[in-house]
C-alpha cells in the first residue's frame, strides 16, 4: 500500500495539488469501470427482449394497401425487379420451419430428428437468442438446414421505425456472422402467419425489406405446438389437405417443446407415408421451376441464380461483418457471465448491508441504554486539567471561534494551538485573542501528524484533546469527552463530531451521514471493543499511549485511523463518548467534498494495509484484527464498493423486467434506511426535518461516495501516491451549538 509524505499546500499552489489528488487518468479508470458495468447490463437487457412491450399486429386493421395477389398467394413473398411475387410450395412437398429459436435444450433435439429421419429443416432465429447461443446456429448450418431473420428482439415490426427495423435485421445479420460465417436472405416476422394476414401496417416492412433483398416466409398450416395441445392435435394441425403443398410451423424455443419434440417423428413419418417430401424455403423456391426458382437478390448482394443447393439463400459473410458479428457475440458471452455474477454479488451485498443495519440497530440500542442509565460510571468523575491541541494552517477564518469556544469550555484546559507555517496571520489571530492558557507554538511547514506531536511532546497534562482548527466545541465537550479515563484500561476516546453548516444540500447530506454512518456505527464498534477511527475533530488520548505508539504517523493518509489502530494492538481499549459533541465545518462544494473523502478513504485502506499483521495477533490486543478489521473491511470499503449495484440493478430491472415491482423494492430499502437514520437521530437528539433530503441523498450524493471509493481502489490497486490537500475554509461554524439542532 503506498504512502505518501504530507505537507499542507502552500498559497497559490492548492488548485495544483487538488489536481493532483484527484488524478485524472484514474478518475477515468473508476468512471470507465461503472460504465461498462452499466454497458453489460444494457446490452443483457437488449439480449432479454425485456424492454416494453410488444404490440402484436391488431385484429381488423384494413389491408387496402396490399395487393390482392399477394393477400391470396402463396407463403414465400419476394420483390424480384421491385415487383411483389408470392410463391407456393410445390405439392407433397412439405417446408418445415421453426420459430424463436435457437434454444440450448431444445433446438438440439429438433436437430436430432431431422437428422435420424434425413429431413431438413428452416429455422427461423432470433438475433439475442443466436448471440447467445451460436454454437446450436453453427450445428443447424453445418447439418444442412437453413436459417433466417426473425429480428434480434421478437418485436413486432409493423408498429417499429424503420431505423428500427434496420437495426433489427442489422443486428441478426451480425449474430449469424459471428456464429456461423454467413448471412441470410430469408426473413420471417414475429407473430406472423399467412399472406391474408398482412395488413396497412406491416405492408411497409415486408416493401422495405423486399428492396433491401429479403424473401419474407409465412406458413399455410401452423401445428400451433406453442398451446401444447397435445401430440394428436399437433399432428392434424400440421397436415396439409392431401396432395397439397406447405410451409408448416412449428417451434424449437419458446417454452417447454416436449410435445413438439413428441409429434415431430410421428409426424414426419405419416407425412412420408402419404409421399410427402421435405426441403428447405430455397429448395421450395428451386422445385417451383423457372417462375419461383429465381432467388431474390441477398443484403449486399447483386443477385442472380438460385444455386442447386437447400441452403441457397445463405451468403458467405464479408471480412468486416465477420469480425463485428464476432466481437458482438464476445461481448454477449461478457454480458452473459457478468450480470448472473453480479446479481449473484448483489444478493450477498444485500444480505450484508441489511445485517449491517440489524446489528447496528440492535447495538446501538443496547450502548443507548447502557451509557445512559443513572448508576453507569466510568469511575470517579475526571476533574484534573487536560492539554487541547490545535494543529493550525491557514485558519484564519475559524480560528478565533475555534478558540473562543475552548475558552468557554467548563472543564480546566490548557490550549496549545501548533501554527503549523501558516501564511494568512492565525497565529498572530490566535496571540491577538488574548484568552487564558493558550499557547501559541510556532514551526516550520510539516504537516498535521507532526504539528500533532509536537503539541503531544509540549503539552503539560497527561491527557490531551486534539481537535481540527474549524472545529468548535460545546462548553461541557472537553469534560464528557475525558470521563472515560477514569478506567484504567482505556487508551482513546472518540466524541461525537457534528456538521455545523448544515443550512446546504451538501451540508444536510453529510449531516445526515455523520449522525447515521458515523456516529451509529462508532456506538456499534464501542460494544464491540474493535473502534476503527478518532474523528480528527474531536478526540482525546492519554499522553503516554501515543507516544509509546510513536505519535501520530505520517505513512498514511489517515493518521487518526492509524493512531486508533496502533492502539488497539498495544492493548488499550477506545471508546466512544457520544455527549461530547463538536462541530466542524463540512466540505461546502462537491469538489472539496470529492477531496475530503478520496483522502479519508485511501487513508483507511493505506491504515488497514499497514496494520493487517494484527489479524495474526494474540490475546486482548488482536481483537481489531479478529473482530473490527473483517467488519471494516466488509462494511467500508467491500460492500460499498458494490453497493452501487443497488442502484444499478433497481434501474436496470424498472427498464427491463417490472417497473413497479423494482420501484416498490428500492422504496422498501429506503424505507429501512430511513427507519435507521430516524432511529440515529433519536439518539442524537437531533431534527427530523433533515430526513426530508434522504431520497435526494440516495440518488445524487450515495453516487459521488460510490465513485469516491472506487477511485480510492483503484488508486491503491494500482500503487498511486495521494498528497495532502488544504480545504477552503468559510468560518460559517462560528459559534458553538448547545444541545440539539
Amino acid at each position: 500500500m503506498a504512502a505518501s509524505r504530507r505537507r499542507h499546500a502552500t498559497p497559490g499552489k492548492i488548485s495544483r495539488v487538488g489536481r493532483q489528488a484527484v488524478p485524472r487518468p484514474r478518475v477515468i479508470m473508476a468512471l470507465l469501470l461503472l460504465l461498462g458495468l452499466v454497458c453489460m447490463m444494457l446490452l443483457d437487457g437488449y439480449l432479454r427482449a425485456e424492454i416494453g412491450d410488444d404490440q402484436r399486429i391488431r385484429t381488423g386493421a384494413s389491408a387496402d394497401s396490399v395487393p390482392s395477389d399477394v393477400l391470396e398467394g402463396g407463403p414465400i413473398l419476394s420483390f424480384p425487379g421491385g415487383t411483389a411475387r408470392t410463391q407456393s410450395v410445390p405439392d407433397k412437398t412439405i417446408v418445415l420451419t421453426f420459430d424463436d429459436g435457437p434454444d440450448p435444450e431444445w433446438s438440439g433435439k429438433v436437430m436430432d430428428i431431422l437428422d435420424e429421419n434425413d429431413v431438413p429443416g428452416t429455422f427461423f432465429l432470433v438475433g439475442s437468442m443466436v448471440a447467445r447461443y451460436p454454437d446450436v446456429v453453427r450445428r443447424m448450418v453445418d447439418e444442412g438446414n437453413e436459417v433466417g431473420v426473425h429480428t434480434f428482439t421478437h418485436v413486432d415490426l409493423s408498429y417499429q421505425s424503420e431505423a428500427r427495423v434496420k437495426r433489427e435485421i442489422a443486428q441478426t445479420q451480425l449474430a449469424l456472422a459471428g456464429a456461423a460465417g454467413i448471412t441470410t436472405t430469408l426473413f420471417r416476422a414475429p407473430y406472423s402467419s399467412k399472406t391474408d394476414a398482412i395488413d396497412d401496417y406491416s405492408w411497409p416492412v415486408y416493401e422495405r425489406l423486399g428492396a433491401m433483398g429479403y424473401t419474407s416466409v409465412f406458413i399455410d398450416t401452423d401445428s400451433e405446438d406453442w398451446q401444447q395441445p397435445g401430440v394428436s392435435k399437433i399432428i392434424k394441425w400440421a397436415t396439409p389437405e392431401d396432395g397439397e403443398g406447405a410451409s408448416v410451423l412449428f417451434h424449437d424455443a419458446g417454452g417447454d417443446r416436449s410435445e413438439t419434440l413428441a409429434a415431430l417423428p410421428k409426424y414426419i413419418e405419416k407425412m412420408k407415408a402419404k409421399g410427402y417430401t421435405f426441403t428447405t424455403v430455397s429448395g421450395a423456391q428451386q422445385q417451383a421451376g423457372t417462375d419461383g426458382g429465381t432467388a431474390s437478390p441477398g443484403p449486399g448482394q447483386d443477385g442472380g441464380s438460385q444455386a442447386d443447393s437447400a441452403q441457397a439463400a445463405h451468403r458467405e459473410a464479408d471480412t468486416a461483418s465477420l469480425w463485428e458479428g464476432r466481437a458482438l457475440l464476445a461481448a454477449v458471452g461478457v454480458a452473459e457471465w457478468t450480470v448472473p455474477g453480479l446479481a449473484t454479488m448483489l444478493g450477498v451485498v444485500g444480505v450484508a448491508v441489511l445485517g449491517r443495519f440489524g446489528l447496528m440497530l440492535l447495538l446501538a440500542r443496547r450502548h443507548h441504554r447502557q451509557r445512559n442509565r443513572r448508576r453507569f460510571t466510568w469511575g470517579p468523575e475526571v476533574t484534573g486539567p487536560v492539554s487541547v491541541i490545535v494543529p493550525a494552517y491557514n485558519e484564519k477564518e475559524c480560528i478565533a471561534a475555534t478558540l473562543n469556544s475552548l475558552a468557554a469550555s467548563t472543564h480546566p484546559i490548557e490550549i496549545l494551538v501548533v501554527d503549523d507555517g501558516s501564511t494568512d496571520g492565525t497565529a498572530e489571530i490566535a496571540e491577538s485573542l488574548g484568552l487564558p492558557n493558550v499557547r501559541v507554538i510556532r514551526q516550520e511547514n510539516a504537516g498535521k501528524p507532526a504539528a500533532l506531536n509536537n503539541g503531544v511532546r509540549q503539552a503539560r497534562h497527561d491527557i490531551v484533546v486534539m481537535m481540527d482548527g474549524d472545529t468548535v466545541f460545546e462548553p461541557d465537550a472537553v469534560h464528557q469527552l475525558v470521563q472515560p479515563f477514569a478506567d484504567p484500561g482505556i487508551g482513546a476516546v472518540a466524541g461525537n463530531a457534528k456538521v455545523g453548516n448544515r443550512s446546504t444540500m451538501i451540508g444536510a447530506w453529510q449531516h445526515i451521514e455523520y449522525v447515521m454512518g458515523f456516529n451509529l456505527d462508532r456506538r456499534m464498534y464501542d460494544l464491540l471493543r474493535c473502534m476503527p477511527t478518532i474523528p480528527g475533530a474531536i478526540g482525546a488520548f492519554r499522553r503516554q499511549a501515543v507516544l509509546e505508539a510513536g505519535g501520530m504517523s505520517e505513512d498514511t493518509l489517515a493518521e487518526d485511523t492509524d493512531i486508533t489502530i496502533a492502539l488497539h494492538r498495544a492493548g488499550w481499549r477506545v471508546v466512544y463518548a457520544e455527549h461530547a459533541r463538536a462541530w466542524t465545518e463540512a466540505p461546502a462544494s462537491l469538489g472539496q467534498l470529492w477531496r475530503q473523502r478520496y483522502r479519508w478513504s485511501y487513508g483507511t485502506m493505506q491504515a488497514l494495509w499497514k496494520h493487517r499483521g494484527s489479524v495474526t495477533d494474540r490475546g486482548p490486543s488482536g481483537r481489531f484484527g479478529r473482530v473490527g478489521m473483517p467488519l471494516v473491511v466488509l462494511f467500508q470499503i467491500v460492500t460499498p464498493v458494490f453497493a452501487p449495484l443497488i442502484d444499478v440493478f433497481t434501474v436496470y430491472s424498472m427498464v427491463f423486467v417490472d417497473f413497479r415491482a423494482s420501484l416498490l423494492a428500492w422504496l422498501a430499502i429506503l424505507a429501512v434506511q430511513l427507519f435507521c437514520a430516524a432511529y440515529a437521530f433519536r439518539l442524537d437528539r437531533e431534527k427530523y426535518r433533515y430526513l426530508l433530503m434522504m431520497p435526494l441523498q440516495q440518488l445524487a450524493y450515495r453516487q459521488l461516495m460510490y465513485l469516491v471509493l472506487i477511485h480510492s481502489c483503484v488508486t491503491a490497486a494500482t500503487g498511486g501516491r495521494l498528497r495532502w490537500q488544504k480545504l477552503k475554509r468559510t468560518g460559517e461554524v462560528g459559534t458553538p451549538h448547545v444541545g440539539a439542532s
